[in-house]
């Protein structure tokens, strides 16, 4: 199993936060790569598949076709418009950051490349997550890493996270975000694979609750930067200090939410 949460990927808003996992029928209807295919349909959700790279169709095949665990998780609703839900998603070391400081989890992350990242969740999961596609309502992610365990053996293994988003109106009225996750898991330990049917529903089960974790997470910060703007600014304030255009959206975002409706300022937040 891996389980790299990212804040919303997400999210995450995610993972940012990102996890592993899934109980899917997937379509015979297939989306070709050269020498590798995949599937068009996730748990019944269309992804644009055909728009990933060949060497990445390859990449991602395995794991997809011959999954340890898989899941599905949503469609989760997080209380924030779809251009700060985007910056956040798409900007995980801030986003790991401010859920840091804010103590809501002991998220990390670091910059591994444009879109590559180390994450540890803080919870004995860490590992490499790499952006494969992305377009306004999708965004599809490979994941490698590992998880410590005081019960088991290390346990190393492959994710392919698939992230289908899209924004509504709750009924208050107030733009949100509703967020659906496929995941899948391969795990790599040799060890585990002759025991894999114990295994699985604890592995699937962790997986998600992790999951869930991350999506919470958001939630907390969203709800965090509406109730509690001054700590937001002051947080992100301290060393290391965040960049000038990180500083400048949370100040443009949480005076925007300081306003009644009706009274907000009329600039928007920059995607």
């Amino acid at each position: 199993m891996i389980s790299v949460c990212f804040p919303l990927l997400r999210v995450g808003p995610l993972c940012l936060a990102c996890v592993v996992g899934l109980s899917v029928v997937l379509s015979s209807s297939q989306a070709h790569s050269e020498t590798c295919s995949l599937p068009s349909l996730y748990a019944g959700v269309a992804f644009p598949v055909e728009l990933v790279e060949a060497g990445w169709a390859c990449r991602l095949q395995p794991t997809i076709s011959h999954y340890t665990t898989a899941n599905k998780l949503g469609p989760v609703r997080t209380p924030l418009s779809e251009s700060v839900y985007l910056h956040f998603l798409d900007r995980p070391l801030m986003t790991a950051s401010l859920i840091n400081r804010l103590g809501i989890a002991p998220y990390q992350s670091e910059s591994r490349g444009p879109v590559r990242y180390w994450g540890n969740d803080g919870e004995g999961t860490q590992g490499i997550v790499e952006l494969v596609y992305q377009d306004r309502t999708s965004r599809i992610y490979y994941l490698e890493g590992l998880h410590h365990s005081r019960l088991l053996p290390d346990i190393a293994g492959k994710a392919v996270v698939l992230l289908r988003m899209n924004q509504v109106t709750d009924s208050n009225g107030t733009a949100a975000m509703e967020s659906t996750f496929v995941y899948y898991t391969r795990l790599d330990n040799r060890l585990l694979s002759g025991l894999l049917s114990l295994f699985r529903p604890l592995v699937g089960s962790t997986v998600t609750r992790k999951m869930v974790k991350g999506v919470d997470s958001v939630n907390r910060l969203s709800l965090a930067m509406q109730q509690q703007p001054d700590r937001i600014l002051s947080e992100a304030a301290k060393p290391p200090v965040f960049t000038v255009d990180e500083m400048a959206f949370l100040q443009q975002t949480v005076e925007y939410w300081s306003h009644p409706i009706g009274t907000a300022p009329a600039k928007t937040v920059a995607p």
